[in-house]
């Protein structure tokens, strides 16, 4: 019990950090759940999962505002859907080292680029 309440808790301070600073939650929540004890491609496609109920949330809201675009929706959701087949397909052929490295890799760039907008924005 004590170990989903450390993940509830993990995943709060991750999502908190990750609304201030402007990142995708899974650039947090991957190594958490790594460190909680799942390997890169089950922390990867649990953090994809749980994009779905902020995706769902979020289309409702927008579409109540009237700014939704259906049809650029739909071409963006098969567009998408081919991309994560595609994608998945690449990470189960991969060893969990290189998943690994790649991701480390993203998370640099990440930073990166956080730092260069953030120097770009000072007067």
């Amino acid at each position: 019990m004590s170990h989903y309440l450390l993940a509830v808790a993990l995943g709060v301070l991750a999502g908190i950090l990750s609304g201030l600073f402007g990142v995708g939650g899974g650039i947090l929540f991957v190594p958490i759940l790594t460190w909680l004890g799942l390997t890169q491609l089950h922390a990867e496609a649990s953090s994809l999962l749980a994009i779905i109920p902020t995706v769902a949330v979020g289309v409702w809201r927008q579409q109540r505002y009237g700014n939704v675009r259906w049809r650029a929706a739909a071409i963006l959701g098969v567009a998408s859907i081919a991309a994560a087949v595609g994608g998945a397909q690449v990470a189960i052929s991969l060893p969990e080292s290189t998943l690994r490295k790649l991701f480390a890799a993203l998370m640099i760039v990440t930073a990166g680029q956080i730092a260069w907008r953030a120097r770009r924005q000072q007067p």
